[in-house]
């Protein structure tokens, strides 16, 4: 409530600006490279508020989302940092789905779990207050169209358990006080189509007074002709199959495009030899650290970080059957890794990586898996934003 206090006089918010059929405003926060805005848009959503405080993710968001939304960098709405308590909370555009991949090292093991003991852990209040200051301007006006329908949040599966629970009900607790009904399940990237080992909590939650849906029907994974599977016994039995053949890059294709780079993905002797000893090491003291080697028929990675720049440990390609040494993973195949449109024939949709190397492997590392957020998104139009009360 402090930093509250030390925000600027709030304006009047606007009404909020409907949509024919499904159309509906959301803001997209912590944004990073936009996994969130690619599966709002294709469901028919508008894009009013985003927020990414890193640089080198801005320059790919606005990169690939000004075509579809001008307006939402040349209005100012293309915010640096939401903890800027300069930033009113009551200009930014009313919204009816809020959707935010929230920092999550402050619940992960690489974080070393400090939860909502680390700074970042508390930018969930940012979201809450938000939402606060969206229902106090409506309560005002007496407006329930300025009160946001949906909260569509991500992190890791490690904020389910952390402090024994605690956190995760700290996190229900606040959204229920709001008025919100609240649902939360564990999902598996490689349930949804892509190739990939990568378990993340989605909490979905409506309001209560706006929203006439009892409950919330999560989707376990897509079925072998794309449907989503309810049934969470069905889901390993039923969901399409993968492998990592499918997101490859051909020899000749990535021949061409180290030739273009001036650089190869094998790595190094070095990198080689230490990824090898440290394993061994590991293996020594009982653990199970140490790098992953995949091949083509494998039917899925590790989970890819966004400290996959460093070495590729979590991720390596084997190319012993070209007597060559593992490689990374070419930007382009981490992109499908996560369900980017990267292969998108039509140039209004598909996606490009106007950054490094380095910088390219940080943001799919940090990103959400498209498949799942579209598959969710398709949901909450169903279950939920078709459910006004």
């Amino acid at each position: 409530m402090e930093e509250k206090a030390k925000r600027k006089n709030s304006k009047k918010s606007e009404g909020i600006e409907k949509y024919a059929d499904s159309d509906f405003n959301f803001i997209d926060l912590f944004a990073g490279i936009g996994g969130f805005h690619i599966a709002m848009h294709s469901v028919g959503g508008k894009c009013v508020f985003a927020s990414e405080i890193d640089k080198f993710a801005r320059i790919t968001y606005e990169h690939n989302y000004r075509r579809w939304s001008p307006e939402l960098f040349e209005s100012g709405n293309f915010n640096k940092d939401i903890t800027d308590l300069d930033l009113d909370y009551n200009v930014i555009p009313s919204f009816d789905v809020l959707c935010a991949g929230f920092p999550c090292q402050p619940f992960s093991h690489a974080g070393l779990k400090k939860g909502f003991g680390d700074t970042r852990g508390t930018l969930f209040f940012n979201i809450e207050e938000i939402v606060r200051t969206k229902i106090e301007a409506a309560n005002k006006q007496g407006n329930n169209n300025l009160i946001p329908k949906v909260l569509f949040l991500e992190n890791v599966k490690g904020l389910k358990n952390h402090d024994k629970g605690r956190t995760f009900q700290t996190i229900k607790h606040s959204l229920e006080e709001l008025g919100y009904e609240v649902r939360a399940e564990v999902l598996n990237s490689r349930n949804f189509g892509v190739p990939q080992n990568r378990e993340r909590i989605f909490i979905i939650a409506w309001y209560k007074g706006l929203v006439a849906a009892d409950d919330f029907k999560f989707p376990w994974g897509l079925d072998l002709e794309g449907k989503p599977i309810f049934d969470r016994n069905l889901r390993d039995l039923e969901s399409m199959h993968t492998n990592l053949g499918q997101i490859l890059l051909e020899e000749k294709e990535l021949a061409a495009l180290e030739s273009q780079a001036g650089r190869t993905y094998t790595i190094s002797d070095k990198l080689w030899n230490g990824h090898q000893r440290r394993k061994k090491e590991h293996g020594e003291k009982g653990n199970g650290f140490g790098y992953s080697l995949f091949r083509d028929d494998s039917p899925y990675t590790s989970t890819i970080s966004a400290r996959y720049y460093k070495d590729g440990s979590e991720i390596l390609i084997d190319q012993s059957m070209l007597g060559k040494r593992p490689r990374k993973l070419h930007p382009i195949e981490a992109a499908r890794l996560q369900g980017y449109p990267i292969d998108e024939k039509n140039n209004d949709e598909r996606f490009e990586i106007p950054v490094s190397d380095a910088q390219a492997y940080k943001q799919f590392g940090n990103s959400v898996s498209v498949p799942v957020i579209k598959t969710l998104a398709q949901e909450i139009i169903k279950q939920l934003l078709k459910s006004l009360s």
